[in-house]
């Protein structure tokens, strides 16, 4: 058996520690996860409260259209229903663009760290990859459009980028679009989009009716906190949509996803105090990082990049140790550093204080 040559260089996908593998380990009662980005306050009351209606039928094959989501979600961003392709997480449509126009000879521009499946599925489908490091968490879009020749197929736009947090303004993205040559795919990959607060945010689903290249992530695990269901969805002209759709699988999302997040469009109370209460709390722990010299990036999604002063394996260790998952910059190609989700107020306040007692014996 010959498998890809590719694959045997690479390293499955490795998620963060399980709740309960971390209680065993550490004897703790309670665990709190701040390590991937998910919705603190859960998802909406609306979806809670109908999901025994949706658990039926379950014998029976999804709608491989979502007619009914696609018709909510169109209304709900004002775009036409052949605009919309869904997908299992919007991690999905990146592997779908990946096999739509991705191949050996081709290549796709991207920055570096950023969402590493963007990367990941390139190499599966044996392009090159090329990637442009950061500059202060930002993406260096100047070198990115350098980097693009007539072999580039797609380049990758993560606005807010994960793991950063740091946004592209209008400005930026409007530099692009209009450098970019044409038959370059723009992903525009927002999967924070709903934590945004900038106001030189850029208008995205405004841009798709000017820019036919140009395709928008976005997902329902985030904000609308349906992680666990794993829907997410691209907004591009028809024409990208129809090349997209023979790559998807038939079947790719489940009735009970579908369903739950129909509720959840429907539930914007949920969406606006939630992502009210997340600024909130960010800005008290960007306060705090003030107040003890730490260094972060500025974020417009619902985590942030700490800078330490040791490394992020070793906070990693101390905060796991008090009950607290979260990410090592280690992993994600930042040393000296972790992603800290945001969480509750309660939560926040106390691993603020955790982290403040280790870098206090760092410092001493």
């Amino acid at each position: 058996m010959k498998a890809k040559e590719i694959l045997k260089g690479m390293s499955p996908y490795k998620p963060g520690k399980q709740i309960e593998e971390v209680k065993k380990e550490y004897g703790l009662d309670k665990i709190v996860k701040l390590a991937s980005n998910e919705n603190p306050f859960g998802f909406s009351p609306q979806v809670n409260k109908q999901l025994p209606k949706l658990i039926k039928q379950l014998e029976k094959y999804p709608d491989g259209y979502a007619a009914a989501l696609r018709k909510k979600t169109a209304d709900f961003l004002n775009v036409k229903e052949d605009q919309l392709i869904f997908g299992n997480g919007s991690d999905e449509i990146v592997q779908i663009i990946c096999r739509t126009f991705l191949e050996a000879g081709a290549n796709t521009v991207m920055a570096a760290p950023t969402f590493p499946q963007y990367k990941h599925n390139a190499l599966i489908e044996g392009a090159e990859v090329r990637e442009v490091p950061l500059l202060n968490g930002r993406h260096d879009l100047s070198t990115m459009l350098e980097q693009v020749d007539e072999n580039t197929r797609v380049l990758w736009l993560c606005t807010p980028n994960n793991p950063t947090g740091v946004h592209l303004s209008a400005k930026e993205i409007e530099h692009v679009l209009n450098n970019c040559p044409s038959h370059v795919l723009i992903v525009m990959d927002e999967a924070y989009y709903e934590y945004m607060e900038a106001e030189d945010a850029f208008d995205s689903l405004s841009a798709l009716n000017q820019y036919e290249n140009l395709l928008v992530l976005r997902t329902f695990s985030k904000a609308y906190g349906l992680a666990g269901l794993r829907i997410g969805y691209g907004v591009g002209s028809p024409e990208i949509v129809s090349t997209l759709e023979p790559a998807r699988e038939p079947f790719n999302t489940s009735t009970i996803a579908q369903a739950a997040a129909i509720l959840a469009l429907d539930d914007q109370e949920f969406i606006i105090e939630t992502t009210k209460e997340n600024a909130v709390n960010k800005r008290k722990l960007m306060e705090f990082l003030d107040e003890n010299s730490l260094d972060y990036y500025p974020s417009e999604a619902n985590f942030v990049l700490v800078h330490l002063p040791l490394s992020g394996d070793v906070m990693f260790e101390h905060l796991l140790s008090k009950g607290f998952i979260v990410r090592s910059g280690e992993a994600l190609g930042l040393p000296n550093s972790i992603r800290l989700t945001i969480g509750k107020k309660e939560d926040m306040e106390i691993i603020q204080s955790e982290i403040k007692e280790r870098i206090i014996g760092i410092t001493k």
